[in-house]
This record gives C-alpha cells, sequence and structure tokens, in this order.
C-alpha cells in the first residue's frame, strides 16, 4: 500500500540500518541469468565508507532463473525462504540450503514464485588451511540447542563452526516474549532476515519494531539486543565473520 505522507520503516544510519519490504527495489542481479531480486545490505550502502563488508540478497525466482557460480574468491550461502528451487538436479523446499566455496561450479534454479536469500562474502584462506568443500541441508536437520540455557530461545546453526569457515548462518527462533540475555557488543557484524513473527530489535541507542520481511545490519561493536513480541513466535536468519585475524580484516 502506498504511504501518502511518503513515511517508511526503512532507516540507515552510520552502524546500523533497518531495511522494510515497503521500500524494496526490484532490480536484475549481476552474476545471475534472467533474475531480478533485491539487493538489501552491499558494501555501497554508506558510500563504501566504514559500510558492510559482505552481501545480502532476496533473489526472485521465474521460469529463467539460474545461476552457475559466484564471482571470483566469492563464497555463497543460499536459503530458500519459500517456494522450490533445483541443484545440480535436486529439488531444494522451503527452510533448505547450500554453502558454496569459491569456485564451486553449479547448476542452481529457483521457480517462479519462489524466494531465495542469499549471502555472499570475500573467502579468506586460512594459512595452510584447506578450503570446505560444499555443505547442503535443512534447517530442520541443523543442529540446534537452548541459548545460553534457554529453552524459549534455540539456536540452529547451519555451517560448521570450525577454523577453515570464515562465516556462520544461524537461525535463532524465539517464543513470544523471549529476549536476548543481554545487550550484546561484539567484533562480528551482522546481516539478519526476519523469518516469522514480530519484535523490537535495540540497535546503538535506538530501538526499532521488526517484522517478517524486515532486513538488518549491524556493524561491529554496534550494541544489540532483542525481544519477540506479539502471539506467534519470532525466528530470524542471520549472518556473521568468524575465525579471522582482525588485523587482516582491517587491511
Amino acid at each position: 500500500m502506498q504511504s501518502p505522507f511518503g513515511t517508511t520503516r526503512t532507516i540507515v544510519e552510520h552502524n546500523h540500518a533497518v531495511i522494510a519490504p515497503d521500500g524494496h527495489v526490484i532490480s536484475p542481479l549481476s552474476g545471475w541469468h534472467e533474475t531480478e531480486g533485491v539487493v538489501l545490505i552491499s558494501p555501497t550502502m554508506r558510500g563504501g565508507q566504514g559500510g558492510p563488508r559482505f552481501l545480502q540478497y532476496l533473489v526472485h525466482g521465474s521460469a529463467e532463473c539460474h545461476a552457475n557460480s559466484a564471482p571470483d574468491g566469492v563464497q555463497r550461502l543460499i536459503y530458500v525462504l519459500s517456494g522450490a528451487a533445483t541443484l545440480d538436479g535436486t529439488g531444494m523446499k522451503a527452510d533448505d540450503f547450500a554453502w558454496f566455496p569459491p569456485g564451486d561450479k553449479y547448476e542452481l534454479t529457483v521457480a517462479e514464485g519462489a524466494q531465495v536469500l542469499v549471502f555472499e562474502k570475500q573467502y579468506q584462506p586460512l594459512a595452510g588451511g584447506k578450503t570446505p568443500s560444499r555443505v547442503t541441508g535443512s534447517h530442520a536437520s541443523a543442529p540446534a540447542e537452548p541459548f545460553m540455557g534457554d529453552e524459549d530461545a534455540m539456536l540452529a546453526t547451519l555451517l560448521p563452526i570450525e577454523p577453515a569457515f570464515d562465516m556462520a548462518v544461524n537461525v535463532f527462533s524465539f517464543q513470544s516474549g523471549t529476549t536476548l540475555p543481554f545487550v550484546e557488543t561484539h567484533i562480528m557484524e551482522h546481516g539478519l532476515y526476519m523469518r516469522a513473527g514480530q519484535g523490537v530489535y535495540r540497535l546503538g541507542d535506538r530501538w526499532y519494531p521488526v517484522q517478517a520481511g524486515d532486513t538488518i545490519w549491524m556493524a561491529s561493536y554496534c550494541p544489540q539486543w532483542f525481544v519477540a513480541m506479539g502471539k506467534q513466535p519470532a525466528s530470524y536468519i542471520y549472518y556473521k565473520d568468524i575465525h579471522r585475524d582482525p588485523l587482516d580484516l582491517a587491511q
């Protein structure tokens, strides 16, 4: 629905952003064939000055939508939000995912009406280590445990928490009324997509109502906290960078 007064819930600050669907602009996606979508988070968000160090975007499926690889040196994780996709002839359904190491070649199609969330990051090889192989799976089969002992806050890890991986993608699910136990402030940056439900996110010194379909960017050291609200559980999928020397990241 159009806003008669030019209002939006979207806001972009120096260390965080909330991107609401009311402002999405659909455009062709670079590196994908016959594909449109929405770039949600990118290094250009703050003119390249202290902005995100990764890419997060939505793919809108079509009859001809397909991809074969990420750009050179880039790792890619895809997560099916709705509808169906096919990876090298194998079907993928909602909440299935795949992580591709840099240089991986494949045939990925996304069906008409489907939505796929994508995270991309330049891969930083571990000195003396081996680049991991492709990882596929589903949210339902991913290892999950109560966050800091709270069974109303379940954290599922999609990728192995091993030094060879320099990114993590997790799914956090909260019963209504459940909160993060404290205001977090840390070196990792986040890209987050609300899968379901609603709540309030503290970012820096501001509090934002968020709901399914919203995207959040959190820079390194941005204070952050969440409470799930409403009658339904809330859930979000999020990215973070891990396992690398911050001095290397600063170069």
